[in-house]
């Protein structure tokens, strides 16, 4: 086992000639600072959220791979028409990974750094995607006795998105929400919240075995986006829930106007007045996600109080605050096992995760193939 001093670290890179590079490099671990510790990696997740720095806008049916076992290399070509977006980060060798878990090997003199030395913990702060990672002892998550660090590894994004979804749905002033992708981790997590907190969900899946999915783990309204009855299957549940509030992982196409003309629908069989404006039931879509790159389609059948507009994680528990960020952090963990337990289809090393194969499954972002990076495994 390595002293940890030094440590491969995975790194993206696109260059200004339109070319995508994915390596591995190694890297000095700093020294912690008095409130910092030094974590060895465990487990950090390939979450849509990584992709989006992992592959930027490269068409990874371009990929090759070179180098060697030990450190290859993948390359692929990005878009002309891409490139625009990628402006700011392009010549930059990026580290990647939002989130992990894993053991401090080493601690800065401050009381808070020293009472975790030891102790496996979840963490958030990028650059996960490396054998070693020294950060500010708050920004770790102690696990309880008896976690692993692959069960803390998914402790932060997806959790806190769910959580997040149902505080704004209540701060906004909705009763129920709907949710697009809804098999996802995520989407099953959100589930596991709502059944647990009485709030009635509306998901809407991509196929007969995501809605299977969703219905084995208690889900009450499950509405398929490719049966020929959906636009009256979500109606009606919309009519059933009261759900005016959305989070749409798709993002492009038509769903989302969909969503907004289901709900206009839906409040209009319960109007006591007509209006030609349209109901003034606020009906709100929020775009966290884009599996869909297309552009946004809203056909105008929803009147006029509506809104679509983006939601993040980040941006959302800046505006909450400490308090109660503390409040969901302590839920999660709480409810690691359960609520927010994560499932994974593979655990990968760094360099295995740089293996053309393994690239073409998880860039797909499909539902039910979640990998899970084990930085510390050997090939």
């Amino acid at each position: 086992m390595s002293d940890g001093k030094t440590g491969l670290q995975l790194r993206s890179l696109i260059k200004t000639s339109g070319e995508l590079e994915i390596s591995l490099v190694d890297v000095p671990t700093p020294e912690p600072a008095e409130d910092e510790v030094v974590v060895r990696i465990e487990a950090a997740p390939i979450n849509p959220s990584d992709l989006g720095l992992l592959v930027g806008a490269a068409d990874m049916s371009t990929a090759k791979a070179s180098g060697t076992k030990e450190a290859p290399v993948i390359t692929a070509k990005v878009p002309e028409g891409a490139m625009r977006a990628m402006a700011a980060r392009l010549d930059q060798s990026l580290p990647v990974g939002n989130e992990g878990a894993g053991v401090v090997i080493r601690t800065g003199s401050s009381e808070a750094a020293k009472a975790l030395m030891g102790k496996t913990v979840a963490m958030i702060g990028g650059a996960m995607y490396a054998q070693y990672r020294t950060l500010k002892a708050r920004d770790c998550q102690p696990l309880p006795e008896g976690t692993t660090a692959a069960e803390g590894a998914s402790w932060f994004v997806n959790p806190l998105t769910a959580l997040g979804m149902t505080e704004t749905m209540r701060r906004e002033g909705h009763k129920a929400l709907v949710h697009t992708a809804a098999a996802s981790n995520l989407g099953q997590m959100l589930n596991k919240i709502c059944i647990k907190d009485g709030i009635p969900l509306v998901n809407i899946v991509r196929s007969k075995d995501q809605a299977e999915i969703l219905k084995k783990i208690g889900a009450k309204y499950v509405v398929d986006s490719s049966a020929p009855g959906f636009l009256d299957d979500l109606t009606n549940a919309l009519v059933e829930t009261g759900a005016t509030i959305a989070f749409d992982a798709i993002g492009g196409g038509k769903l989302a106007g969909d969503i907004l003309n289901c709900m206009e629908i839906a409040i209009n069989k319960t109007a006591k007045e007509y209006s030609r404006y349209g109901s003034s039931v606020h009906k709100q879509v929020y775009v966290y996600g884009a599996l869909d790159i297309r552009p946004i389609e809203l056909p105008r059948g929803f009147g006029m109080a509506w809104g679509v507009g983006g939601w993040l994680l980040t941006p959302f528990l800046q505006k909450i605050g400490p308090a109660d960020i503390g409040r969901l952090r302590q839920r999660v963990v709480s409810e690691l096992k359960t609520t927010f337990a994560s499932h994974y289809t593979k655990v990968v090393s760094l360099q295995e995760a740089l293996d053309p194969a393994n690239i073409a499954v998880y860039a797909k972002r499909a539902t039910g193939e979640k990998f899970l990076i084990n930085p510390n495994k050997l090939s």
